[in-house]
């Protein structure tokens, strides 16, 4: 397991004068083929599927050993499968993705035709963080790809195992011209957010991702960020306590609580704080696994800033419960057990940044109404959960928290419906992707009007403007304001 957070790179890292070289490839290449048909994309989608099934216990090992141990169960669950739905979803539903899609025409343009015409945009950059390493570096791929897009991955260089083996496993299934991995630091991933793309997308810090928008506004590129933040979980006073907080609790220490999309904090009702919070402990503590099926802490810094949360929120007078595995084992080396921590006080850093890790603050409130104001208080997380079965208050919740997304008596599975856009608001993020919201963010969405043969209709418009005009303009200010 690694013992410093000191950047770490596998062979082959590209420098940047390479990733420049590659850039302008991929330029000439989409230059000479600007709208790749159906069947290339396809094409295109069944060579990445392929990659996929042909390195499957590889990717497994590669990421596990990153972590120093990640539960193989984890990343099916969460990173393989997930991907492989995607690329089905895409590929069933592509050919009507890229179909011309007719829109209606104002009345004053009949017999004229709108329509808009997906176009590929070109080259485009993703930039993966290392927690769900595989899953955030293809499922962008797969929006690019599916749209005609050529391709730049940077993934993290905090997974250099998974980088190392998706650089050779890509290099065996596409050509440079059509799919790049850029491997190597933080200089390599600033050149790439310097280069003048047709897209970028960003998933990672909220700090990191203002630097990035701001790089990447330098040449006007769009940009895509998936960022994270403090995810609310709402309990209600209707919930069936058993199953939320089992759900809840499942949610928070699902890959060791590092996902982007974890439940950061919940709120409770006032009168249950105590008591939930010592249910949650002992959920935690019968869910402790096996050695053998654990997911560990990314590296000695990441657990010592845990440490440091918890103990910042204990010495100001918070209560703080940790969960030990049933039987009296001791905790897999690498991991951190579930912490519930109550009474923490608003100003401190565990209230204040993204925790990243099997650590839950509990906050009562008293009213529905309380609640989303103590959330609305804050910056706009990137998801929200709320537990319960009062359709009011659920209606309450999912019409007025504004959140990237929510899941209703559940935890994280909204961004695994690939009908769904996933995306931020605010500090969370900007843009969304997942499905056919991906295939439009990385498109060129044109329009398109079709005049008619022989239509006159716009010819009183040319100077010198006479009285038809006028009348003409007339009957159009009554159409407008009617």
């Amino acid at each position: 397991m690694p013992k410093d957070d000191l950047p770490r790179t596998g062979a082959g890292v590209t420098t940047e004068a390479q990733l420049h070289a590659a850039f302008q490839a991929q330029q000439a290449a989409f230059e000479a083929d600007p709208v790749p048909s159906l069947w290339a994309r396809r094409d295109a989608l069944d060579r990445l599927r392929g990659m996929l099934l042909r390195h499957t216990d590889r990717f497994i090992a590669a990421i596990s050993d990153d972590f120093g141990q990640r539960a193989e169960l984890e990343t099916r669950m969460a990173e393989l499968n997930p991907t492989l739905f995607a690329i089905r979803h895409a590929r069933q539903h592509l050919g009507r993705w890229m179909r011309p899609r007719r829109v209606s025409t104002d009345i004053f343009f009949w017999p004229g035709r709108s329509r808009i015409h997906p176009q590929p945009v070109g080259v485009v950059g993703v930039i993966s963080p290392w927690n769900y390493p595989l899953f955030l570096t293809l499922s962008p791929l797969i929006a690019a790809l599916s749209a005609g897009n050529r391709a730049i991955l940077k993934p993290s260089e905090f997974s250099p195992a998974f980088s190392a083996l998706l650089h050779e496993a890509i290099a065996d299934t596409f050509s440079a011209q059509e799919v790049t991995v850029a491997l190597g630091g933080a200089d390599v991933a600033r050149a790439l957010t310097e280069l003048p793309l047709d897209h970028l997308l960003f998933t990672g810090s909220t700090a990191v991702g203002r630097l990035v928008a701001q790089a990447a506004a330098k040449n006007l590129v769009p940009v895509t960020l998936e960022l994270g933040g403090k995810s609310p979980a709402i309990i209600d006073e209707s919930a069936d306590m058993d199953r939320a907080l089992r759900r809840l609790v499942r949610g928070k220490l699902f890959n060791a609580g590092q996902t982007c999309i974890a439940p950061d904090y919940a709120l409770v009702p006032r009168a249950m704080v105590d008591d939930l919070a010592a249910r949650m402990v002992a959920l935690g503590s019968a869910m402790a696994e096996r050695p053998g099926d654990v997911t560990a802490i990314i590296s000695d810094r990441h657990r010592d800033r845990l440490a440091a949360l918890i103990e910042g929120a204990r010495a100001v007078g918070a209560t703080v419960q940790t969960a030990a595995p049933e039987g009296g084992a001791a905790p897999a080396p690498g991991t951190v057990p579930l912490t519930v921590v109550t009474g923490a006080p608003d100003n401190t850093p565990l209230m204040q940044e993204e925790i990243f890790g099997p650590v839950l603050p509990v906050v009562g409130y008293d009213t529905v109404d309380d609640a989303l104001r103590y959330v609305r208080a804050r910056p706009r997380p990137l998801a929200l959960y709320w537990f319960g079965s009062h359709t009011g208050r659920e209606a309450t919740v999912a019409n007025s928290a504004l959140a990237g997304g929510i899941t209703i008596n559940d935890t994280l599975l909204h961004s695994v419906q690939d009908n769904l856009p996933f995306g931020g608001v605010g500090e969370s993020g900007m843009g969304a992707y997942h499905g056919y919201h991906g295939f439009e963010t990385m498109s060129h969405m044109k329009a398109v009007f079709h005049q008619t043969r022989g239509f006159a209709g716009t010819d009183f418009l040319e100077p010198p403007l006479g009285t038809l005009a006028r009348r003409v303009m007339r009957v159009a200010d009554w159409w407008a304001r009617r």
